[in-house]
């Protein structure tokens, strides 16, 4: 098994910390604000980054850390979910997309939570809108990239080797 060491967790959970700051800067400096399914990306980096952070101070090894990694799987999983429906719903033309739902506070005090998980998984029109881009790619399409790329950390330990260097005669 690659070993995963403190330096690279901490590294990664430093990733996922700074595309926080990242999108509260967006949010606050420059006025964007975040559509249910941008919140929904949020807290899968958050969780991924407190799991980064767990791991760098436990120090896990064997079955631990392969437990860690399936956690930072499913959830790079979900984030893949998540970001690939939104770039999907940015790449309608404007007849198809779907119209935009009440706010999230609004949501909150009236609806039942499973319907607010529902309604925000599901996104809104303004889900649609893009509103930054880098290189021609949206804020969703380049959280679909680091999810591919948390997702393919996470599996490292299911398919490498555990290689043991001996020096005997």
């Amino acid at each position: 098994m690659i070993p995963l060491n403190r330096p690279l967790y901490f590294l990664l959970f430093f990733i996922c910390h700074e595309l926080i700051v990242a999108a509260y800067y967006f949010e606050y400096y420059m006025g964007l604000m975040p559509c249910p399914l941008c919140m929904v990306s949020r807290y899968w980096v958050i969780s991924l980054g407190v799991i980064f952070l767990i791991a760098a101070i436990h120090k896990p090894d064997g079955w631990i850390q392969k437990g860690y990694h399936v956690l930072i799987s499913l959830i790079a999983g979900l984030g893949i979910a998540t970001s690939a429906h939104h770039v999907y719903l940015q790449s309608l033309p404007a007849s198809e997309v779907p119209s935009c739902g009440p706010g999230l506070e609004h949501m909150l005090q009236t609806l039942p939570f499973t319907e607010v998980l529902s309604n925000l998984i599901q996104g809104s029109g303004e889900c649609a809108e893009v509103a930054w881009s880098l290189f021609g790619l949206s804020m969703p399409a380049w959280l679909l990239i680091f999810y591919i790329c948390m997702l393919v950390v996470g599996l490292m330990p299911f398919f490498t080797k555990d290689r043991q260097y001996r020096f005997s005669n």
